[in-house]
């Protein structure tokens, strides 16, 4: 006999009571295991059947898929698991403590984007002693805010597979069909130091870099004159150059210089065309100076996303919320559940404004409609 789960309220503030950091400074990063384990005690005793799946190369870190009902096609509500760090002190209240205040509930994790699987939970309930023809897939990852490793993990196995997809972080219940990759690069020059009096003495890495920067703004300049997409509110591809290091004296030959950038390519462009193009064009810089160029990726990336918009999720989801499917500047994982073959979308409760800042929190109002509108993905899905 299913038994249904905590009332909904209480979920979040069990869920947000949890931590599970994200980050690249191992000080700080967490394990999400706890998260995990929650979820499954929820759906397990709801009927759901529940597999949790360590991530080989990230010790301490799970995804979790549970299944109600059987087949193939069907619809997952998946989101992640982890959130980004805190500012410590800058919180007027506990990130980790349910706080409810002007309509709204504070904590971390409430809108980007642990809130979003209490009320699929929610929206699931009804629908524990209702025969599905098709099955309901409710997904957690771990890591999306660093490496998306548990997303990556998944296109790996080849899991879930599923006919539809909503991925239920920050859009204001508003639907997205498409979003911007994202790629980090780091650009290394090796030079050779020697006494500033005499250049012939050493290889001059900063002067390589100068030839370098004005390629890579070259070719920025390119790819926006190429790419556009009207959509988006930045509507051409992004290359913003972020950091540089090079040297270590004034009277010394520069014997080393690196720069990092990141990339932000529309739906259409290709990471892999991307990185190959742009090492054709630094290799002359090497040659002409006589130095070793690198171009070497900072972390894998993620591709650009984009669901047609004749497609029969974007179609049911305009109708469901009364708002045409858009398009966000923010990286999500759909790239990854679309690489499954699922029709996705990006649509949840939370507010992009509050993610990753201080005092984050969920409004009240979005909760209920949220849950009517998970309900009827459902019942329209997999009934």
């Amino acid at each position: 006999m299913p038994v249904p789960p905590p009332k909904l309220i209480t979920m979040l503030e069990r869920i947000i009571a949890l931590p599970s950091v994200s980050s690249t400074d191992p000080q700080i990063d967490s394990s999400n295991k706890a998260v995990i384990d929650e979820l499954a005690g929820w759906l397990k005793p709801m009927g759901f059947e529940v597999e949790i799946m360590a991530l080989a190369k990230e010790p301490g870190k799970y995804n979790l898929l549970a299944t109600l009902g059987s087949g193939p096609g069907g619809l997952v509500l998946a989101g992640h698991s982890d959130t980004v760090p805190y500012d410590e002190g800058l919180w007027q209240q506990d990130p980790f403590k349910l706080t409810e205040q002007d309509n709204k509930f504070f904590g971390l994790g409430t809108s980007d984007m642990k809130g979003f699987f209490p009320i699929a939970i929610e929206a699931a309930k009804k629908f524990i002693d209702t025969p599905l023809q098709q099955p309901l897939m409710i997904l957690a990852t771990a890591d999306e805010e660093t490496s998306m490793s548990g997303a990556r993990a998944l296109a790996e196995i080849g899991k879930p597979k599923a006919r539809y997809a909503i991925i239920g972080e920050p859009t204001g219940m508003k639907p997205v069909r498409m979003h911007k990759g994202i790629t980090m690069e780091s650009v290394q020059i090796q030079g050779k130091s020697g006494h500033s009096s005499d250049p012939s003495l050493g290889k001059n890495a900063l002067d390589a870099m100068y030839d370098a920067i004005g390629v890579i703004m070259q070719w920025r300049k390119q790819l926006q004159e190429k790419y556009h997409n009207p959509l988006f509110e930045v509507p051409v591809p992004s290359l913003n150059l972020g950091c540089i290091h090079g040297g270590d004296n004034p009277n010394r030959i520069c014997g080393h210089c690196e720069l990092q950038f990141d990339i932000r390519p529309l739906p259409g462009m290709n990471l892999d065309n991307l990185r190959h193009e742009l090492k054709r064009l630094l290799l002359p810089i090497g040659e002409k100076h006589r130095l070793e160029i690198e171009l070497l990726p900072l972390f894998p990336g993620i591709p650009a996303f984009e669901t047609d918009a004749n497609a029969d999720l974007v179609k049911m989801a305009e109708k469901l919320t009364g708002h045409q499917a858009g398009a966000v500047a923010f990286g999500t994982e759909a790239p990854f559940l679309t690489q499954l073959g699922a029709e996705t979308l990006v649509l949840g409760p939370g507010d992009i404004e509050q993610a990753h800042r201080p005092d984050e929190y969920l409004g009240q109002e979005r909760i209920n409609p949220s849950v009517d509108l998970l309900t009827n993905f459902i019942q329209k899905c997999c009934l």
